[in-house]
């Protein structure tokens, strides 16, 4: 991920996510809805084909996150990464540490989609938890990375990726919350917020890195490039509060002129209860199902 096209891959990828999560979020707070993803009916419910019972979002995060893996061991190639300690050296030293930084990231974000697949398809009963759990894993195992990632970098290096952190931060700690307290709208839109201002801030933080749009590279030790970076932080998060409002007008206008989904009752959002019995999951399942238009 050392290089221009890395930090474009990732920031792609969480781009992706994020705009999906956005979507989805729109969607369900025009429907009212109290679920923002209705548990799925028991497994003997879903299909008799596999393709109708793999998620397509678990896949998703396996297909990316192995295409974010394969290039930092074998990138350009003929090249190999995969040695951890270099053994002729006799000290003994870590090496390729940064490639193998950017591979556990995404290691961490393929097992998300593995829990995904293995709960929605593999599963007699979806594990929902268990999927929320994964995913806040993921992140949190992103912010500890890129903590350690500030160690021996410039001013100007450093301070772009502790504005990464911080909205890295905030989505892990709503993700954590979501296992206790799930389906929650405030949530529901706040981590679909920041999820678009970090996802847009790694696009910017690899052009502001490797192609400058002035042409010159950015001084960490010019006072003014440092107080601007910070600048065009705030720019993001009002881009990302920007980018939500014109996808929820978006997914309005779709709703109100093209969906075919109708109302059904008792699909208002009401606060939900910690848990479900197998016989209320199975009803959840079944109103899920008859709903036209869902994500």
């Amino acid at each position: 991920m050392g290089t221009f096209q890395g930090h474009l891959l990732a920031g792609v990828f969480f781009l992706v996510f994020s705009l999906y999560y956005a979507v989805m979020t729109s969607l369900a707070l025009l429907r009212g809805q109290r679920l923002l993803r209705p548990p799925l009916p028991p497994r003997e419910k879903r299909g008799h084909r596999w393709w109708q019972r793999v998620p397509v979002q678990g896949v998703m995060k396996v297909v990316i996150a192995l295409g974010g893996i394969i290039p930092e061991f074998f990138y350009p190639p003929g090249v190999n990464r995969m040695k951890i300690i270099d053994w002729e050296n006799p000290q003994r030293p870590f090496i390729f540490y940064n490639n193998w930084g950017h591979v556990t990231m995404y290691g961490f974000f393929m097992l998300s989609g593995v829990v995904d697949i293995v709960s929605q398809a593999c599963q007699a009963w979806q594990n929902v938890k268990l999927e929320r759990a994964a995913e806040a894993l993921a992140f949190c195992v992103l912010v500890l990375l890129m903590a350690a990632h500030l160690e021996n970098k410039g001013t100007l290096e450093i301070r772009v990726h502790v504005l990464f952190v911080v909205p890295t931060f905030l989505v892990s700690l709503v993700l954590i919350i979501e296992v206790w307290v799930p389906d929650q709208p405030t949530l529901w839109v706040l981590k679909s917020w920041l999820g678009l201002v970090l996802s847009c801030w790694m696009l910017q933080l690899s052009v502001l890195m490797y192609v400058p749009l002035s042409g010159q590279p950015w001084k960490a030790e010019n006072p003014g490039d440092l107080t601007f970076l910070t600048i065009f932080f705030c720019w993001y998060l009002a881009l990302g509060a920007a980018l939500l409002a014109a996808i929820y007008g978006l997914c309005s206008l779709w709703h109100h002129r093209f969906s075919s989904w109708r109302e059904t009752p008792g699909a208002k959002y009401q606060p939900c209860p910690r848990g479900y019995s197998n016989e209320e999951l199975e009803k959840l399942g079944t109103e899920a199902m008859l709903q036209d238009g869902g994500v």
